[in-house]
This record gives C-alpha cells, sequence and structure tokens, in this order.
C-alpha cells in the first residue's frame, strides 16, 4: 500500500468497549456514575446560579469560582452522557469526527482549569498580601481577560492533537478500549510511529501545568509568609480557611490528573480496568466534588445559597 494511501484510511467511526472484564457490570457501575454526574450537575448549577444572582458575590475570587463550575460542568459533561448511553444502550459507536471533538474538548478543559485555578491562587495572593491594590488589581476587565487567556492557552496547547491524530493511518483498527475518545488511546490504534504523539501529549501539557504549579506554588509561599505577619489570630484563621478551600479543590484536580496520565503511558503493570475505572472517576470526582468543598468551607456561599433557595424574599401583599 502506498504512503498516500495509508495516510487516508482513517476509520468511519470507533468502536468504544467500556471497562474491558467488566463488561457485565456496566449497568450496576452506571448507577454511581449516574448518579454522580446528576450530582455535579446540581451542585455546580446552584452554584452559578447563586453567583449570578447574588450581586454581592459578583467579585473575582467568585467569578473565577464560576468559570471552574463551568469547565468542571464542560468536563463531565463531554465524557459521562456518551459513557451512559454505552453503558445503558450498548451505543458503542463513535464516528471519527465525533470522537475528535471529544477528545478536544476533555483536554481543552483539562487544560483551562489548570489557568482557572492558577487564577485562583493569584487572586487570594492579591487579597492576602495587598490588600489596599486588590480592587485596582482584580478589575472585572482583568478577570475577563484571564478568563479569555485561559481559553486561549488551552485551544493553543491541544488543537495540534487533532492535526497529530489526522496525519496517522488506522488501517482497519477502531476499537478504542475506553469509555472515552482520548488523545493517546486514539494514538495507539494507529498502525505507524506515535512517538510525535506520546511526547507532544507527555511534553507539552505536563510542562504548562506544571509551570502552573510552580506558580501556585510561589502564591501560596508568599501568602503563608504574609499570614505569619497578621497581628489578629481571627484574621488568620478566616485566611487559612478560605485557601483551604483552594488547596483541596488543587488536590482534587492534579493529583488524579497526573496518576490517570502517567499510568496510561508507563503504569504497564496496572490493570486495564483499574485505569479506565480512575479515569471515569476523574472526570466525575473533581465536577462532583468542588462545589461540595467551597459550598461547605466558604461561609458567603452558604449564607447565599440558604438565601436564595431556602428562605427567599417573600412577596410585598
Amino acid at each position: 500500500m502506498s504512503p498516500f494511501n495509508l495516510t487516508s484510511s482513517t476509520p468511519a467511526t470507533f468502536i468504544l468497549t467500556g471497562i474491558p472484564g467488566m463488561e457485565q457490570l456496566h449497568v450496576w457501575i452506571s448507577i454511581p456514575f449516574c448518579s454522580m454526574y446528576l450530582a455535579a450537575l446540581l451542585g455546580n448549577g446552584v452554584l452559578l446560579f447563586t453567583i449570578w444572582t447574588e450581586r454581592s458575590l459578583h467579585q473575582p475570587m467568585y467569578l473565577f469560582l464560576s468559570m471552574l463550575a463551568i469547565a468542571d460542568l464542560t468536563l463531565s459533561t463531554t465524557a459521562v452522557p456518551k459513557m451512559l448511553a454505552l453503558f445503558w444502550f450498548g451505543a458503542r459507536e463513535i464516528s471519527f469526527g465525533a470522537c475528535l471533538t471529544q477528545m478536544f474538548f476533555l483536554h481543552f478543559t483539562c487544560s483551562a482549569e489548570s489557568v482557572i485555578l492558577l487564577a485562583m491562587a493569584l487572586d487570594r495572593f492579591v487579597a492576602i498580601c495587598f490588600p489596599l491594590r486588590y480592587g485596582a488589581v482584580l478589575t472585572p476587565s482583568a478577570v475577563a481577560k484571564i478568563g479569555l487567556v485561559a481559553l486561549l492557552r488551552s485551544f493553543c496547547i491541544i488543537f495540534p492533537c487533532i492535526f497529530l491524530l489526522r496525519r496517522l493511518p488506522f488501517c482497519g483498527h477502531n476499537v478504542i478500549a475506553h469509555t472515552y475518545c482520548e488523545h493517546i488511546g486514539i494514538a495507539r490504534l494507529a498502525c505507524a510511529d506515535i512517538s510525535v504523539n506520546v511526547w507532544y501529549g507527555l511534553v507539552v501539557p505536563f510542562s504548562v501545568a506544571l509551570l502552573d504549579l510552580v506558580l501556585i506554588a510561589v502564591s501560596y509561599g508568599f501568602i503563608l509568609l504574609a499570614l505569619s505577619r497578621l497581628p489578629s489570630r481571627s484574621a488568620r484563621h478566616k485566611a487559612f480557611h478560605t485557601c483551604g478551600s483552594h488547596v483541596c479543590v488543587l488536590f482534587l484536580f492534579y493529583v488524579p490528573a497526573a496518576f490517570t496520565a502517567l499510568t496510561q503511558r508507563f503504569g504497564r503493570n496496572i490493570a486495564p480496568e483499574v485505569h479506565i475505572l480512575l479515569a471515569n472517576l476523574y472526570v466525575l470526582c473533581p465536577p462532583l466534588l468542588n462545589p461540595i468543598v467551597y459550598g461547605v468551607r466558604t461561609q458567603q456561599i452558604r449564607d447565599k445559597v440558604v438565601k436564595v433557595f431556602v428562605c427567599p424574599k417573600s412577596p410585598l401583599l
């Protein structure tokens, strides 16, 4: 077969197998997955509605939190509905274009979340270290520009993956041992050298995420230094409490992401079903737990949720 014919041999559809070796349990596995997805929709929806309707929450910290909620909803909705259709109805087929689209939005959203988490760390850094300049630095225009940077940077990082996949010949291989499409899972079906895909998918996103983590660590280093100098114990406790929520969210995002990416590429001794279960939990747990962490640990959000949903203002008679 000529090189031209090889490069044009892209399959019309891919077949998603679900969780290998656990096909008989797909319906049972779908029950907690569906419950977690619905809870994530509810939690992030309540958070977004509360921030949108309460003008007192139209501050940079809560605007970044709303960006995080939108990213979480996008992440879970990109993967979970197709996953549930596979579990419930055996809908295994996904077109080549739809598979690339799903792959793009999954990785795009993860990259955008990293920028949002960095922005939230910088928000706390300015609020604690330079409180008098907070309003001048984090203006609505600055918040909007940060959101735009998150979108543009993520697009520039992930969009090349589409071209890296489209250049590959697949030679009839179209069975993906997963519940959704992701970059390396698709590339491994190719009947050609995928070293460029492997190295790009590992080095570029990891380098960018590592840079974000370094900047977050530096921000929190200055934050801890500033907190140690606060004379008021109550002020220190309040600041630690607010930052603690953000640290919890950082662990929920970066630890599973790093573990999933590394085990996929280097975890030869890890059973495929374990890896796929962890990958599924990655698109479910952060969207589920992030609004809970902020809702439980942030007094202002708790109060506003109660005000909006539990004790609405009585209409004038």
